[in-house]
């Protein structure tokens, strides 16, 4: 805890005399009574009044508010309408001032938004920073800047830290991480996202992501830092959470209040709060530090204008309000503190749809507390409480406020601060509750619908249900000690009455009640704005029925066969599919594909509703084209990018963009990363792809790109390098060397064209000496692939490893890396058939059972996506009926017929027939050349019908020697013409 109270003798005022020092006395007094003498509590009781005491007495006036209050917003509104100050100080980011004009164009909620994607000057690995703070209508800073922005003359300076420097001092960590979102001080100004109380359920879970990862700014957190203190508050004011005990204890008692009252009471609340806040860690510091901050850009302005400060006001939370900087005031002493610079990192602005769930989610509060926040406005507005100010143009949602009379303003001015302090808070302090009426028309109005909306969602509620509701609502108040029903009794009393124990539909009946007293609202950022980029994605689909002010989730058809002239908005939808994120623009039917493209496609597409996704996007570009361009040469580029990343992104070039130069731009990189790669975990994935990219340039009947061929050679060659390492080491998957081998196996043809050398893979194979079981099988495979290996030599392998029972346990793993080899070698397919069924033939019973769970776990795990090969191929080689297989023989079990010898065919022809019919003759030549025998017989081969005896000798020798026959037959020819 603080030891706030021995900084309280110190603080101006402390003595007995002033406004406050009977109130002073009375506190010391009872909390010494209290105590049993004098300790802590009696100085920080008392230092709490000194807070007080000095920030009513600062000459420029202080207004403490806090976020999204009613109070604060009402209060805000007649002070304005009072005092007409001519300079408003906000403690709002600073460099966020040029964006509150665009919230004319806007329907709140919306947040302001500064985004920042390449950083200089903030830790590595910190970046993408982003903040949001969101704005409704029924906070007290746009009461201010409508005001400021809709009156002449006047001022509306902000002068909290900017963005920069908020992640300047969130940023501290040496490893350079983000700032955690749990981190307390996480979220600047505002409390961190955390979940309702247990129990509790956001409403529109859909829109509470709207504000993303991104750091929240609010202005005027409070809510109390010390954990036993939030809780003690809950517990005896009877309540379940933080919003519950806030709406009780300070809204409503301050709703009608005058200014001095809230003014005096918000300051003390945030004087608690910070003097009982842990000071073990670095956010106290930090708020310190941004009230500096603050009170240095205040004082430059007054003295760069020579402004006065009595027409002046800052707006601020109540914790800094309560601040005890020696900075603090306008009258501080020079202590030498001094803003540091900004980093040289480029932010951008805009605005963002923000929601009452958002809101809730992103600062710690109670599911439905912001909707019954915006109805307690309404319900003071409508009732002239106050006139609201409101920015002209401002479109305003369901139930908008500023319908309020002109006796407000009555109220307002009999309202308003005299020239001195006094002292509000000792009557505030000493009175009991006011007890206020019970307003039965508006009970009654709520019970009534709540049993009509509970209907319409599947509940069997009735009037009687609505009666109960009623009576439970009051009962529930009496007992927390309530005038009269707030809308949490009325919440728990419907739940307790309506709900019970089941939910028929997707809502329950605390949903129901947040849609009954307003809803989840959720923001609109008009066209006008908008980053460029939207505007032009908006113009360009025009043509489809799509605009800005498109609540709803659209279908959208698409005939492009009809409608060719379509063809752009649906390139842009294709476009936008890839690049948003939350399904703002969803296909239903169609692809787009390589080498495919569907003629009709429908699309769900909601940028109306879901305006954040395509508003972040313009911050990247300009154009949406741009934007993927960049996105895609960021992926390839980045410093863990690998061959397959690049790969991805020309697929993702050659579907979305029409821009070959950046193709070919990336294909560089492609060959870049993979000759640099000194791994193989990708050679999958880049085998996959570069296949499909081959694929659909050669359907194109075009030649292919220069980086193809490069890719080609650059893989041939840094694949056979790195081939005999990856059989070897262990850390080597059996899927990855076979992707290696399918690359080198499949593309070998293009690669030896290409210049590159068949010997490098020969080596590469012989070099490699595997031990792992599959990936020796992967080794044979390969050796057979190359004619290293015959297939006879692959069986004779495999029926050793059979044979030998040491490795039969582990044959699994050689049939997992056969299976793997399909992929290299897919000819293999009836070799691994083959050996697995001589396995399953060969194997007994009590080796095959054991072993049949391992081998599918194995194939599983290791060849999942080549097991359909085997089966196909499994499918041609078995029989197709059950009868078929007892008689089936396998292809590689049946014995071949013998091969008998073909007799030597007579030689025919004018030749042939010559020598025939001259038998002497041939027979003398054959008896020279020393050759005995016959002619044939008539009826055998070559012989003839009626002939000599047959001499296959020398028909033989005439079939070898055919040349010296023709030189034979043309002498005896030529005998025969001169005789």
């Amino acid at each position: 805890m603080s030891t706030g109270a021995t900084a309280a003798g110190t603080d101006a005022g402390t003595d007995a005399t002033g406004p406050f020092g009977s109130l002073r006395e009375q506190l010391r007094g009872a909390a010494t009574a209290f105590a049993g003498g004098p300790g802590a509590v009696p100085g920080i009781l008392s230092g709490m009044v000194d807070d007080v005491d000095r920030a009513l007495r600062e000459e420029l006036e202080i207004f403490p508010v806090c976020h999204h209050s009613p109070a604060s917003a009402l209060a805000m509104a007649r002070r304005l309408r009072e005092k007409r100050p001519k300079v408003v100080y906000m403690e709002l980011c600073e460099d966020l001032a040029p964006l509150l004009d665009e919230l004319r164009n806007c329907r709140l909620p919306v947040a302001l938004q500064a985004y920042a994607g390449d950083l200089d000057g903030f830790p590595d690995g910190a970046g993408p920073l982003s903040v949001i703070a969101p704005i409704t209508e029924t906070s007290a800073e746009y009461q201010a800047i409508a005001y400021a922005l809709e009156t002449p003359g006047v001022e509306l300076v902000l002068v909290d830290r900017s963005v920069d420097h908020l992640f300047q001092w969130e940023l501290p960590a040496p490893d350079g991480s983000a700032p955690d979102a749990s981190d307390p001080g996480a979220s600047g100004a505002g409390a961190p996202a955390a979940s309702a109380a247990p129990g509790e359920a956001t409403a529109h879970e859909e829109s509470a992501g709207l504000h993303g990862d991104a750091v929240g700014v609010e202005l005027g957190e409070l809510r109390p830092r010390f954990a036993e203190l939030e809780e003690h508050l809950l517990h005896h004011g009877k309540v379940r959470h933080w919003s519950e005990w806030w709406d009780q204890y300070v809204e409503q008692p301050l709703a009608g209040a005058g200014y001095d009252t809230y003014r005096q009471v918000m300051v003390l609340i945030g004087s608690l709060f910070r003097r009982l806040a842990p000071s073990d860690g670095d956010r106290l510091s930090r708020d310190e530090d941004r009230e500096r901050y603050m009170w240095t850009r205040i004082r430059a302005h007054l003295a760069r204008t020579g402004g006065d400060p009595a027409e002046c006001m800052y707006v601020c939370g109540a914790f800094h309000a309560a601040s005890r900087v020696e900075e603090f005031g306008l009258a501080a002493p020079e202590t030498g503190w001094e803003i540091g610079p900004a980093t040289a990192t480029e932010w951008l602005y805009g605005l963002i749809p923000s929601s009452h769930s958002a809101i809730e989610a992103q600062f710690g509060l109670a599911g439905g507390s912001v909707s019954i926040s915006a109805a307690t406005w309404e319900k003071q507005v409508s009732a002239g409480g106050a006139v609201p100010f409101r920015l002209k143009g401002q479109r305003t949602g369901k139930g908008g406020a500023g319908t309020g009379k002109a006796k407000g303003a009555g109220r307002a001015r009999a309202a308003a601060a005299p020239a001195g302090v006094t002292d509000r808070l000792s009557e505030f302090l000493s009175s009991p509750p006011a007890a206020g009426d019970l307003d039965e028309s508006e009970l009654l109005g709520w019970c009534v619908d709540i049993v009509r909306l509970a209907r319409r969602n599947g509940y069997t509620s009735s009037t009687a249900d609505a009666i109960a509701v009623f009576e439970t609502s009051i009962l529930l108040a009496g007992i927390r000690g309530r005038a009269r029903p707030t809308p949490y009794d009325f919440q728990d009393a419907a739940i307790t009455c309506i709900e019970k124990d089941t939910v028929p539909g997707r809502r329950d009946v605390r949903h129901l009640c947040e849609i009954l007293l307003g809803g989840d609202r959720i923001g609109e950022v008009g066209y006008s704005a908008m980053p460029p980029l939207a505007r032009d994605v908006f113009d360009r689909l025009a043509p489809l029925g799509i605009g800005p002010s498109k609540r709803t989730v659209r279908r959208v058809l698409l005939d492009l066969k009809a409608d060719p002239e379509l063809e752009p908005c649906s390139r842009l939808l294709w476009r936008l599919s890839r690049l948003l994120r939350g399904g703002a623009v969803r296909p239903i039917t169609g692809s787009l594909e390589l080498g495919e493209r569907s003629t009709q496609e429908s699309w769900d597409v909601s940028l109306g509703r879901d305006q954040r996704p395509l508003i972040e996007l313009g911050y990247e570009g300009v154009t949406v084209e741009q934007v993927l361009e960049q996105r895609l040469r960021r992926s390839a580029w980045e410093p863990k990018a690998t061959a397959a990343t690049a790969l991805a992104a020309i697929e993702d070039a050659i579907c979305y963009l029409d821009n070959p130069r950046f193709t070919d731009e990336l294909g560089a990189r492609a060959v870049e990363l993979l000759a640099a790669e000194r791994t193989v975990d990708d050679a999958p994935e880049v085998l996959r792809r570069f296949r499909r990219l081959l694929a659909y340039y050669r359907a194109g009947n075009s030649a292919l790109p220069r980086w193809c061929e490069s890719f080609v050679t650059a893989g041939y060659a840094h694949y056979c390098t790195l081939l005999p390492g990856s059989f070897t080491d262990e850390h080597t998957g059996v899927r990855q060397v076979a992707a290696m081998l399918g690359f080198l196996f499949t593309l070998e043809n293009m690669a030896l064209s290409l210049g590159c050398d068949r010997t490098q893979l020969e080596l590469a194979v012989k070099q490699s000496h595997p031990e792992a079981p599959a990936k020796v099988a992967l080794l044979w495979a390969a050796q057979a692939q190359l004619g290293v290996v015959t297939r006879d030599r692959l069986r004779a392998r495999c029926a050793e490893l059979l044979d030998n029972p040491l490795v039969v346990p582990a044959f699994p793993q050689y049939l997992s890396g056969f299976v793997q080899a399909l992929s290299p070698a897919p000819s293999l397919a009836p070799f691994v058939v083959e050996v697995m069924s001589d396995a399953f033939a060969r194997l007994p019973d009590q080796v095959l059972l054991p072993w049949l769970p391992t081998l599918i776990t194995t194939l599983r795990e290791h060849a999942q996506e080549m097991v359909p090969v085997l089966i196909r191929e499994a499918g041609r080689t078995f029989p197709a009926s059950l009868p078929a297989v007892d008689a089936w023989v396998p292809p590689w079990a049946a014995e071949p017929e013998p091969v008998r010898p073909a007799a030597p065919a007579a030689p025919a022809g004018p030749v042939a027939d010559l020598l025939a019919g001259n038998p002497a003759a041939c027979d003398a030549v054959a008896a020279l050349l020393g050759c005995d025998g016959g002619w044939p017989a008539a009826g055998e081969p070559g012989g003839a019908a009626a002939g000599p005896s047959a001499h296959r000798e020398a028909a033989g020798l005439l079939a070898r020697h055919p040349a010296a026959a023709a030189a034979a037959a043309e002498l005896v020819a030529g005998a025969g013409a001169r005789a």
